[in-house]
């Protein structure tokens, strides 16, 4: 294997750790932080929705939904324009959550690139993409199992 192949995956894992590291101290896990963000950005949304955007499977989708509910930050109802349909909502607490959630990101993005010129920042930024077009742009659900 090659340098590179092998520091990516140990980059994700080291970066996905420190992520559930901050996020924990919300009550969140690597990537629900994500479906959150795409509902506050336009709520409500289906699972389905939530899904096709994240780039998961819907059962995935489905299974984090229930989780963050579990916890408080969103609900679930149906659609009153069509009753086989299921909209996702945030609770008070999920909003409440955002600003909290952004600092963590801001936090996470500064221990990443700590010691890195702006210069280096963004050849890091042009080289990643690079990378992810080259490999189609495709990885692990960022949900998790």
């Amino acid at each position: 294997m090659g340098p590179i192949s092998a520091l990516i995956p140990a980059v994700a894992r080291a970066h996905r750790t420190l992520a559930g590291q901050l996020l924990r101290e919300v009550g969140l896990y690597p990537g629900q932080e994500l479906l959150l963000m795409l509902l506050w950005a336009h709520e409500p949304r289906s699972p389905g929705e939530l899904a096709r955007e994240l780039g998961v499977e819907p059962p995935t989708a489905v299974k984090a939904v229930a989780r963050l509910e579990e916890a408080g930050f969103l609900t679930r109802e149906r659609s009153t324009d069509d009753r086989r349909v299921v909209l996702v909502s945030l609770t008070p607490k999920g909003r409440d959550l955002r600003g909290r959630v952004e600092q963590i990101w801001a936090e996470l993005e500064r221990r990443t690139v700590v010691g890195l010129s702006s210069a280096d920042r963004q050849r890091l930024t042009d080289l990643l993409s690079a990378i992810a077009r080259n490999v189609g742009d495709v990885g692990p659900d960022p949900l998790g199992p």
